[in-house]
């Protein structure tokens, strides 16, 4: 599995893109940055995007990803897999036909260039050639983590998350574990009201996972405390995280 950093940042600055994870080159873990990042050429290999929720920052490159598909007059969906709140967010807030067209209808009902999977947390399902679980985490909206297998290799993207239990009960053995870290360990209360998490937090749902992760991938970082946060990471001497940065590529 090649796991590839459009963008891991949890606020956008030049150098700091939203969160995407291209796995493959054809499945795409949120969208908040394509187009910015991708030429032509990739775009159109994009065929399935995992949504694990529907703010801003996580959405916004897929209805532009659609407009440049529809422009260049190609064939073909993209599908955008999310639970019914995700899904029913994109529809009523902003591909609405106000804030933006309604793509999911263009350049025709029965065949528009995005299609919209509703998924259910707790669910496996297929996504291509990968198994795909979905699992509640605790953010401010609802939202979803999703574990994905393929070509022997085993991936848990949190998306946004604070603390969560059911998660790691889940997680079972990973090649990798992507998980946000979005501030510094000062600002624990804000992390705990918005959903988000701190390096001593990390720490302390890291002790939760049956078995440790190959790899420990770190994202969503708040630019303003990026030295901060990687400081307070590397305090801990944690096994295996590493902090990732746009345009990183990893084999999993």
């Amino acid at each position: 599995m090649k796991l590839r950093v459009l963008g891991c940042s949890g606020a956008e600055f030049p150098g700091h893109h939203p969160s995407a994870f291209l796995i493959d080159g054809c499945l795409l873990l949120d969208g908040g940055t394509i187009g910015a990042v991708l030429d032509e050429e990739d775009q159109w290999l994009i065929k399935d995007i995992l949504i694990t929720h529907p703010h801003l920052d996580h959405i916004r490159g897929i209805p532009l990803l659609a407009d440049n598909i529809v422009i260049k007059g190609l064939s073909g969906q993209v599908n955008v897999i999310g639970t019914a709140e995700t899904l029913g967010a994109l529809s009523s807030h902003l591909m609405n036909g106000l804030i933006w067209p309604d793509f999911t209808k263009i350049p025709t009902p029965e065949n528009p260039v995005l299609r919209f999977r509703e998924i259910a947390p707790g669910s496996e399902f297929a996504v291509g050639d990968y198994r795909v679980t979905a699992c509640r985490v605790n953010h401010t909206v609802p939202a979803v983590a999703y574990r994905i297998e393929g070509g022997g290799s085993s991936l848990l993207y949190t998306g946004d998350t604070g603390p969560c239990a059911p998660l790691w009960e889940m997680a079972g053995h990973l090649s990798a574990l992507v998980i946000e870290v979005s501030f510094p360990n000062e600002l624990e209360e804000l992390a705990s009201m918005t959903g988000h998490l701190t390096p001593l937090l990390l720490q302390k749902e890291l002790k939760k996972l049956p078995a440790p992760p190959g790899r420990i991938l770190i994202t969503h970082l708040k630019p303003q405390y990026y030295d901060q946060i990687t400081a307070q990471l590397a305090a801990l001497g944690l096994a295996g995280v590493e902090v990732m940065r746009d345009g990183d590529v990893y084999e999993l």
